[in-house]
């Protein structure tokens, strides 16, 4: 599937005269409108797209019927009311286009194939002490291949693009990783998007493997949220994602929400950061030095196999911390709604969601608004399928601007909004 690239803009006077003098481009956002709003409110018989997005009945069936075509939407059964003709709702087609997403851990990486709706259909997995870039580069080229042949050739014509998550500054955590410092620095000195894309033939996009955790919730999540909230992500190391008025926020480095940093208070009027009470990396060092299988941790978040005191251990200082980061974030932004995901055992996550709401309970917020607290919709995958995300909005949807490096300057909803006609 060849990509479209869009335009740059923004919701400046510049913007909109680009947008409004280019019927095609005019189109091509209109396509994403309609694709966003069957992925976030599910599917819509034509009349009812056209009158939520503005656009005249006319407009919208042309552009739905070129989408059905194009086999990125397809019809539901028929809606018969007791008048008139029966109602035929659109939704996406789950093989409308396929997306690889990768993601590179301090102790794992994730290959994933997820279809249209987010649904992973194959994946592969590899385990190490640290990652290399050569590493990485091998396994993403080698792994793309053996996934790739698993697929029909029907498939493999709907692939759309290739995402990659990964930590931010690796280079910067060699001693807590246990890496050599010199096999780490090439993550400083190499574009690991740059050698992956050399080698495949598809669009290759990257962000921080936090934000991509936050954005599989925003596209593929649960959507009775409210537009803006504040997400973390359990891993090796804990990070956060930003999302205010539904776009995902990466910030100027591309390293906003890095909340692992965060100092967090303890006994005895000292600080700590958040990274070294809330992540897997403390859980693995309790686990070490009680004599205990660390592998248990990183093969798969199922049921952990190590002495449950230790879980308990970990949870009490993880929810305390959290509780604490939460109402620091709280203080520079009122979010409604804070969701806590990451590479965890089911019940240890809902466990972690209501330990933090007891602590919150302790904690002083006159003046702040007090958020809801719940476990993320996604899971323990939401790095790989977040990164998968990344080719998706690129080229389908239209809430999400610069998502990705490499992707298109997407314009906000509400400005293709008022140019829809």
């Amino acid at each position: 599937m060849t990509q479209k690239k869009a335009p740059s803009g923004s919701n400046t006077a510049e913007g909109l005269s680009l947008l409004g003098s280019n019927p095609r481009v005019v189109r091509d956002h209109n396509e994403r409108l309609i694709l966003t709003l069957l992925r976030t409110s599910g599917p819509k018989p034509k009349a009812e797209v056209a009158r939520l997005i503005g656009l005249s009945p006319q407009t919208a069936s042309v552009i739905m019927r070129s989408l059905e075509q194009r086999k990125l939407i397809e019809r539901c059964a028929p809606v018969r009311g007791k008048v008139g003709q029966p109602s035929v709702p659109m939704r996406l087609a789950k093989d409308g286009a396929l997306f690889f997403g990768l993601k590179i851990g301090r102790r794992s990486a994730d290959l994933i194939v997820c279809d249209f709706l987010g649904q992973a259909i194959a994946q592969e997995r590899s385990t190490y002490n640290y990652p290399t870039p050569d590493g990485a580069v091998r396994f993403a080229t080698e792994g793309v291949a053996h996934l790739s042949a698993q697929l029909s050739a029907k498939q493999r014509e709907r692939i759309a693009g290739l995402g990659i998550a990964f930590p931010s500054y690796l280079w910067e955590w060699t001693d807590i990783i246990g890496a050599p410092a010199e096999s780490m620095l090439g993550w400083r000195q190499r574009d690991i998007r740059q050698e992956i894309g050399a080698r495949l033939d598809v669009p290759v996009y990257s962000q921080n493997d936090a934000s991509c955790a936050c954005g599989a919730e925003l596209v593929f999540g649960a959507q009775d949220r409210p537009a803006s909230f504040l997400h973390f992500f359990v891993g090796y190391f804990i990070g956060g994602g930003i999302v205010l008025d539904n776009r995902l926020i990466t910030g100027p480095s591309g390293n906003a929400g890095a909340l692992g940093p965060m100092p967090i208070p303890i006994e005895g009027n000292q600080t700590r950061q958040l990274v070294e009470v809330a992540s897997l990396a403390s859980l693995e060092t309790m686990v070490k030095e009680s004599g205990g299988d660390v592998s248990a941790i990183w093969e798969k978040p199922s049921d952990w196999t190590f002495d449950r005191k230790l879980t308990n251990k970990w949870l009490k200082q993880a929810s305390e911390g959290l509780a604490h980061a939460i109402v620091s974030s709280c203080s520079v932004f009122d979010f409604e709604l804070v969701v806590i995901d990451g590479w965890l055992p089911e019940g240890v996550r809902r466990e972690l969601v209501d330990l933090i709401e007891q602590h919150l309970a302790t904690l002083n917020l006159t003046g702040l608004v007090r958020p809801v607290i719940r476990g993320g919709s996604v899971g323990s995958d939401a790095r790989s399928i977040g990164a998968a995300a990344l080719p998706l909005s690129a080229r389908f949807l239209i809430w999400q601007r610069t998502l990705a490096t490499g992707g298109d300057n997407l314009l906000p909803a509400e400005t293709i909004r008022s140019q829809a006609s």
